[in-house]
């Protein structure tokens, strides 16, 4: 059994690796992805905000168990608002929120004043959704701005009917295992077990006028392996593959390679930064890597004992999960592992903003994660239900 210093250590012995490429593809896509099976447990439903809106009603500036009143100053208030004040916030719901925050504020002091509660707001946002929103607790939280955006959200996503659906068909004879979007959407990148990675140009979506073109100028495709991630930083893309490679791309010159780097097996996730590379791969490494130096190796550690299947970074951190069932926070500054948490599950991918984190293992489930002083702590669990 490895010791933890054993795995964190720099091992820059091993050779590469000689296995095929196709048959550590199959074997991994056979043991990660195909025997993917969800677990039988029984999870609590998502809590309600209930006694957190009691809280609110009681402590807040409205009492919803009375009706607004004509102000001391003499303002005549309008019939509508002698209503119980439930009433008001249903007809308030018919409207939109733009509308309600522009307008009602305008009209007398008390919709003025019903709008500027955030009461009001956490009482629209139950009604739309029956889990804990935001989901991570944050001071001076943006009530309304919030609301807007997920009605708005939800508007887009609620009719099936509504929704464009458009096939790409020309670019790809294989299966796709990765997809970036560039350039606010404009642009898409994608990466394929036909070994090549495609550029597409979707500012012309529906007229059968999609522009498609397979980077790089080998015959046999973008990498002599499976396309299987990708991670962009500007105008630059790169594409990592099962034959070991990162090419880099110039999206701005119609996708020229502007570089490559060969690694030590096979590249399974990518971060880009501006000064930084990081690659996790198939040998449980994470690599970080200058591209734009003669020699862009910069430090290779072997801080899990399986493969390493996602990760992000930032001018802080490096954090990745592994097969292996952990979370391994990378501290730059100190050029350490700085924490490792055991995990349940494994994950496969994950968003960084700081300071949250949020992680998808193979079990259906959504972790978010806070960072707090550069430790990150577990804050809550979501299910994602269909």
């Amino acid at each position: 059994m490895a010791t933890s210093q054993e795995v964190e250590s720099d091992n820059d012995s091993e050779g590469e690796s000689s296995d095929d490429p196709e048959r550590q593809a199959l074997d991994y896509v056979s043991r990660v992805l195909s025997t993917v099976a969800l677990q039988d447990k029984t999870r609590r439903p998502p809590p309600t905000l209930t006694m957190e809106f009691q809280d609110g009603l009681q402590h807040g500036g409205l009492d919803l168990k009375k009706s607004p009143v004509a102000g001391e100053d003499g303002e005549v208030t309008p019939q509508l608002l002698l209503l119980p004040f439930e009433l008001i916030l249903h007809i308030l719901s018919y409207l939109e929120p733009r509308f309600i925050l522009g307008v009602l504020p305008l009209v007398c002091s008390t919709l003025r004043d019903i709008v500027s509660e955030k009461v009001t707001w956490k009482v629209r946002v139950q009604k739309n959704i029956s889990s804990n929103f935001p989901v991570v607790e944050q001071e001076n939280f943006d009530w309304p701005s919030a609301c807007i955006e997920l009605e708005e959200h939800l508007s887009h996503w609620s009719d099936i009917r509504k929704i464009e659906h458009f096939s790409l068909a020309d670019g790809h004879y294989a299966s796709i295992d990765a997809v970036l979007l560039l350039q606010g959407g404009s642009l898409c990148v994608s990466g394929s077990r036909d070994r090549n990675v495609s550029l597409w140009d979707l500012r012309n979506l529906g007229d059968g006028q999609e522009k498609v073109k397979a980077l790089g100028a080998e015959k046999t495709g973008t990498h002599k392996g499976w396309a299987w991630s990708l991670a962009a930083c500007d105008n630059l893309v790169c594409s990592g593959s099962w034959d070991s490679t990162m090419k880099i791309w110039d999206i701005g010159a119609e996708g020229q390679q502007v570089g490559e780097i060969r690694g030590r097996a096979a590249i399974l996730c990518l971060a880009f930064l501006p000064d930084i590379l990081v690659a996790g791969s198939y040998d449980k490494r994470v690599s970080v890597y200058d591209p734009r130096a003669s020699r862009p190796l910069i430090k290779c550690r072997k801080i899990h004992s399986s493969p390493v299947l996602s990760l992000v970074a930032d001018d802080r951190h490096i954090v990745s999960g592994s097969e292996d069932r952990t979370l391994v926070v990378f501290d730059r500054r100190v050029n350490a592992v700085s924490q490792r948490i055991q995990l349940e599950n494994y994950l496969f991918c994950m968003s960084y903003e700081a300071p949250q984190l949020w992680a998808g293992d193979n079990q259906g489930l959504i972790h978010v994660y806070g960072s707090h002083g550069g430790t990150f702590q577990h804050l809550r669990v979501l299910e994602i239900t269909v």
